[in-house]
C-alpha cells in the first residue's frame, strides 16, 4: 500500500480542518494548501507550502486558476506502480500527492439566497475543485480523497503507519464522484432555469435532464412491509415535506411520507385556519373556520371512520386547545407549521405519535417539477398550481348562488384537485361530509361512498 507523504488540503468548510492537519502533520505528512485555508492552518502551527511555491505558477485570474497545474495533477494521477509513468515524473521535476483534502464552492448556498445574480453564481462554480476530485477519485489506487469533514476521523481510525487499505480508497472515490456528479446537476440545473427565464418559458424540459438525489433518513419499510424504503431529497431543495422536521414519534413509513405529502399540499391551498385528514392518499375530512380547533374538529365530523388513523396537516400554529382535541382520536403523523410549549406537552403523552413540523409551510420551490417513475424512465409536468377566482366564473343557472355558496363552491375546487379521479365532494359551510372517489367503477359508486359518509354525519353531528 502506498503511504500518504504529501497532502493537498484546500477546502471551502473549514470544519475540523485544522485538527485533522494536525494529525497529518503529526505523521511526518507534508501539507500543501492554498488561500484561506492556508492561512488558516499557519495560524494554527500548521506548516504549509502553498501551491503557487509548489507548481512555481502563482494565482491569477482573480484566484480561478491556481491548482489548474501538471505539478498538481501530475502528482495526482501518476501509477506509483508505473515505471514510465514514474520517470516522466522525475523529467517534469514533479513530486507525488498522495491525499487530496476538497471540498468545493457552495454554489448551491449560493443560489438559493434571494436576489442572487448570474454573475454572482457563476463566480461560485468550482473549477479546480472538482478537476482534483476527479483525478485523484480516477487514481484511487494510489491516493485517497477526501470530500466531507465526516471523513477525517474515518480516515484517522483507518491509519495503518501512512497507508490506507484499498477498500477505503474505493469507497472515498466513489463519493467524491456522486460529489462531483451532485454538483455538475446542481449548475445545470440552475443554469437551465436561468436560461428558460430569458426565454420567458414556464415549463423546464431540457433534453438530458439530470436528477441528484441524497438520502435524508431510511424508513421503517416500504409500501408493504417486506419492502425496504429511503426518503431522498433533491439536490438543492429546502422547501417541502421532505425537510419536515420530526419532533418525535417512531420512524417514518413510506406510506406515512406520502399521505404526508397528499395533506400538506391539500392544506396549504388555504390561508384561513384549515384542517385537512388524510387516508391512503385521498382527503377524508378538510374545514375551515375561525379557529384552528374548529377547523379540526370539523374536518374529524367529515369522516370519523375514515380519520381514525388518519394523517393531518394543519396550516397555523398548533396551539393546546387543538392538541388536547386531536389526542382524542388516534393519527399517524401531524404536520403543521410549528407548535405551542403547551401542545407539545400534550402530543408528548403520545410517544407513537409522529409530530412533524415545516416552518416554510406556504413556500414552494421555484420551476418545481413533478415526477411520475414508469418502467424505464420517468414522467415530467410542471406542478398544479392553477388556481380559479370564483367570483370571475360565469353562472350557467338561472339563480344565481349565495356568497355561502360561492364560498363553498371556491372550498370545493381547491379540495377536488387533491381527490383521485371520478371525485365526488358533499360539504356544507367549508366542511367537507363526504368524499369519494373510484377511478375503475365510475361516478356512481363515488356519489354511493359519499352518500353514505353523509348519512353517518346526519347520524352522529357531533362525532
Amino acid at each position: 500500500m502506498n503511504k500518504i507523504k504529501t497532502a493537498l488540503i484546500s477546502v471551502t468548510d473549514k470544519n475540523g480542518i485544522v485538527d485533522f492537519a494536525k494529525f497529518l502533520q503529526s505523521h511526518d505528512v507534508h501539507i500543501l494548501s492554498t488561500g484561506g485555508t492556508a492561512k488558516l492552518l499557519r495560524d494554527n502551527s500548521v506548516n504549509v507550502t502553498d501551491v503557487a511555491e509548489h507548481t512555481g505558477s502563482p494565482e491569477i485570474l482573480d484566484g480561478r486558476v491556481k491548482t489548474l497545474h501538471p505539478k498538481v495533477h501530475g502528482g495526482i494521477l501518476a501509477k506509483r506502480d508505473d515505471a514510465k509513468h514514474q520517470t516522466q515524473l522525475k523529467e517534469n521535476n514533479i513530486s507525488g500527492i498522495d491525499l487530496v483534502v476538497v471540498n468545493l464552492y457552495e454554489f448551491e448556498k449560493t443560489v438559493a439566497k434571494d436576489g442572487v445574480s448570474l454573475s454572482e453564481a457563476i463566480e461560485n462554480i468550482d473549477i479546480g475543485g472538482p478537476s482534483m476530485l476527479r483525478s485523484a477519485a480516477k487514481n484511487h489506487k494510489d491516493v485517497a480523497v477526501v470530500t466531507e469533514p465526516s471523513d477525517y476521523q474515518t480516515i484517522q481510525n483507518e491509519w495503518n503507519n501512512g497507508a490506507l487499505n484499498e477498500g477505503l480508497r474505493f469507497e472515498l472515490a466513489v463519493k467524491a464522484f456522486l460529489k462531483t456528479a451532485a454538483y455538475d446537476t446542481a449548475i445545470s440545473s440552475y443554469l437551465n432555469q436561468e436560461l428558460q427565464k430569458s426565454k420567458s418559458e414556464t415549463a423546464v424540459f431540457e433534453r438530458i435532464r439530470n436528477l441528484s438525489l441524497a438520502k435524508v433518513q431510511d424508513l421503517r419499510y416500504g409500501e408493504n412491509p417486506h419492502q425496504k424504503a429511503a426518503l431522498y431529497r433533491e439536490t438543492g431543495v429546502t422547501k417541502g415535506v421532505v425537510n419536515a422536521k420530526q419532533l418525535q414519534g417512531k420512524e417514518l413509513s413510506f406510506n406515512n411520507i406520502l399521505d404526508t405529502e397528499a395533506a400538506y399540499q391539500c392544506c396549504r391551498d388555504f390561508t384561513k385556519p384549515a384542517c385537512v385528514i388524510v387516508k391512503h392518499l385521498n382527503p377524508c375530512g378538510v374545514a375551515l373556520a375561525d379557529k384552528l380547533s374548529e377547523a379540526f374538529v370539523s374536518a374529524r365530523k367529515g369522516d370519523p371512520v375514515s380519520s381514525f388513523g388518519g394523517i393531518v396537516a394543519l396550516n397555523q400554529e398548533v396551539d393546546k386547545d387543538t392538541a388536547l382535541l386531536m389526542a382524542e382520536t388516534f393519527f399517524e403523523v401531524i404536520i403543521a407549521p410549528s407548535y405551542s410549549s403547551e401542545a407539545k406537552e400534550v402530543f408528548g403523552k403520545k410517544k407513537n405519535l409522529r409530530l412533524l413540523t415545516l416552518e416554510d409551510f406556504f413556500k414552494t420551490e421555484e420551476n418545481a417539477l413533478d415526477y411520475r417513475r414508469v418502467s424505464g424512465g420517468m414522467l415530467v409536468q410542471d406542478n398544479d398550481t392553477g388556481s380559479i377566482d370564483i367570483n370571475t366564473c360565469q353562472v350557467a343557472t338561472k339563480r344565481k348562488p349565495t356568497e355561502q355558496e360561492l364560498a363553498d363552491l371556491d372550498f370545493a375546487w381547491k379540495i377536488v384537485k387533491h381527490v383521485k379521479s371520478n371525485a365526488i365532494l358533499g360539504l356544507q359551510r367549508q366542511q367537507t361530509l363526504g368524499c369519494g372517489c373510484r377511478a375503475n367503477e365510475g361516478s356512481v359508486d363515488s356519489v354511493k361512498l359519499t352518500s353514505k359518509a353523509m348519512e353517518n354525519f346526519c347520524r352522529h353531528p357531533r362525532s
